[in-house]
């Protein structure tokens, strides 16, 4: 059934046309056949009753005047019957032949009789003769009203019209015309043959019609339809103008053409002169776009890599194309992560950022890759970092010389006093103090190895929350537990994070004990993991010990300072020193008199055994 119905526009034009034109044709002449039908029926009862009026008034005031007039009231039946017939047939048979295939005649209710019948040449026969008591003549009679009547009658086939005759109150007769319905039927003939024939003319001159209107009006579409593809191609190539509707449609679509030619131009001008690298991937990880920044990090050009697999072609970056693989598996975006890649032939320092990329119906269509070349600004950052050494050596030296300059003057002093003495109590008295002050000097340098000496990583997946629990043992003595509470928060499949686990246990360690130093009498000290990133571990311990000035806090990492009367100021030296190496983050919030927070920021993943510069 579907492939009997058009298919193409132009075929649907001319199926629905030729509906719309020929349906209301064809039911318009219907009904005026129908029409012109009762029409011609009307007008035929009409002349035949007209007929009929000029027998009757012809009659006079009757049958009975007409035989009164010849003497022959008392006559017999026949005589009757012969004189009245030879009084009125010549004004019937000259009704008749004025009127072609008209018969008419007089019928007699008294002496039941046909009284004439014309053109009696052909009917002279019918007179003298009774109708049938089932004639329609009997009941025009009976009624006294006019009636039309069809059939098979005396003369044949006629369509016959009957009136009474009237006289005196009463009817004495009928008269009938008639005609016969073949005739009739002929001319309803020649009147139909008319109505098909002009309606078929007028279905043949609307089909040419439609037939030129379609074509015209299928060629332009057409021709629209051969520039929309060629635009697929060429958003440059504009369709021809054309005249009326057709013609604005044409210039709606080069105006649209022209306005995406203008939004693709800016859109390319401007993925092509940002100065970071993008490449697009769909959700397959085959690569559908990269710019000229790219282009220049990557050493590819997009004849070379455009619809090839992004793992393939970057098969050297096995982090790159795992984090790639987990955007589109996942959904998961990456931002601002800091990674050396492998491109162009050489290693490149890079921010890489990775999310979904959306159409305009906010679907999922792919990934799209940001980089930025990080290795100018890195190599700047490690001279500022060397430089900014260089001076923490400088403070490092003089705190170190401060440090023990104190002690060795002591030391000096007393040994000068104790080469002029040779009193053996003094020297039993003041030499604990010269070997206390050598043990504070051998702290301080202790101390000072630990922090300067490079330290030898070892990296592995560890649980952050079983190394907190490790080292918490080491400070839970029975004095710490009777003063201080200490409240465990631990967040529940943390991830484990790539670390060395002796390390963290050093700067957890100096941060516990820190915490308990910093409670003089009774207090809590809380510590909580959570994941507030998908790449990140948090650890922060709360105390609600005495606190840090406003103004030592951003020299509370310095080495050497301390708030502490006998502490060295290396402690949290070497936690910031290890979170670095662990390239996280470190940060402090106190208050005097209400206690500290110190936060960390662990990364899960990051480049393995690569330590901090």
């Amino acid at each position: 059934m579907k492939n009997l119905f058009p298919q193409t526009i132009r075929n649907k034009m001319i199926l629905f046309t030729l509906l719309m034109v020929s349906i209301p044709m064809l039911l318009t002449g219907y009904v005026v056949k129908l029409k012109a039908e009762d029409a011609l029926l009307e007008e035929k009862q009409i002349k035949l009753f007209g007929i009929a009026a000029l027998l009757d008034n012809h009659l006079g005031d009757g049958y009975n005047q007409i035989l009164a007039e010849k003497g022959a009231l008392d006559a017999d039946r026949q005589t009757k019957i012969k004189i009245l017939n030879e009084t009125l047939k010549n004004y019937t048979d000259t009704v008749v032949k004025a009127n072609p295939g008209v018969g008419a005649g007089y019928y007699n209710k008294e002496l039941d009789a046909i009284i004439t019948y014309g053109p009696s040449e052909h009917y002279a026969d019918k007179v003298g003769v009774s109708i049938e008591p089932s004639h329609p003549g009997r009941v025009v009679m009976d009624i006294g009203k006019k009636r039309v009547e069809s059939g098979r009658l005396v003369r044949g086939n006629i369509m016959n019209c009957m009136i009474p005759i009237q006289r005196n109150g009463n009817v004495i007769g009928y008269i009938w015309t008639n005609e016969f319905t073949d005739d009739i039927r002929a001319q309803m003939a020649v009147m139909d043959y008319n109505i098909y024939l002009a309606l078929g003319a007028g279905i043949i001159i609307s089909l040419t019609l439609i037939l030129w209107m379609s074509y015209s009006f299928a060629h332009d579409v057409e021709t629209i339809k051969r520039g929309l593809e060629n635009l697929k191609f060429d958003l440059h190539r504009q369709l021809r103008p054309m005249e009326g509707e057709m013609g604005e449609i044409c210039e709606a679509i080069n105006h649209m053409a022209r306005s995406l030619v203008n939004a693709s131009t800016l859109t390319e001008n401007i993925m092509h002169s940002i100065a970071d690298g993008v490449i697009t991937v769909d959700n397959n990880g085959n690569i559908t776009s990269i710019n000229k920044a790219a282009e220049l990090m990557t050493g590819f050009t997009p004849e070379i890599i455009i619809e090839k697999s992004f793992a393939e072609v970057f098969c050297q970056n096995e982090s790159l194309t795992t984090l790639l693989g987990d955007t589109l598996a996942t959904g998961t975006n990456h931002l601002g992560l800091e990674m050396d890649c492998p491109f162009n032939k050489k290693t490149m320092h890079m921010s890489i950022n990775i999310s979904r990329l959306k159409d305009s119906r906010n679907q999922i269509i792919g990934a799209v890759l940001v980089c930025k070349d990080l290795t100018e600004h890195h190599r700047l950052q490690a001279q500022i970092n060397r430089a900014e050494r260089l001076a923490s050596l400088g403070e490092l030296m003089a705190g170190v010389a401060h440090e023990i300059r104190n002690p060795l003057t002591a030391i000096k002093g007393f040994v000068q006093y104790l080469e002029s003495t040779e009193d053996e109590e003094e020297r039993k008295e003041y030499m604990p103090v010269i070997i206390k002050e050598v043990d504070r000097v051998n702290r301080v340098i202790q101390e000072l190895l630990h922090f300067a000496r490079p330290y030898k990583t070892d990296y592995k997946l560890v649980n952050i929350n079983g190394i907190l629990q490790e080292t918490l043992v080491l400070i839970q003595n029975k004095s710490i537990r009777h003063k201080i509470e200490i409240k465990l928060q631990f967040a529940e499949g943390l991830p484990w994070v790539e670390g060395d686990a002796e390390q963290l246990k050093q700067v957890f360690l100096n941060l516990f004990i820190n915490a308990v130093q910093a409670i003089e009498y009774s207090g809590e000290i809380e510590i909580s993991t959570w994941q507030e990133e998908r790449n990140f571990v948090y650890v922060k311990i709360t105390d609600t010990g005495s606190g840090i000035n406003i103004e030592d806090v951003d020299k509370i990492f310095d080495p050497f300072f301390t708030t502490k009367p006998t502490g060295t100021g290396l402690g949290l030296a070497v936690v910031q020193r290890i979170i670095s190496a662990h390239h996280g983050q470190v940060d402090i919030k106190s208050q005097v008199g209400a206690g500290t927070a110190i936060t960390i920021k662990l990364p899960v993943v990051h480049q393995r055994g690569r330590e901090h510069e």
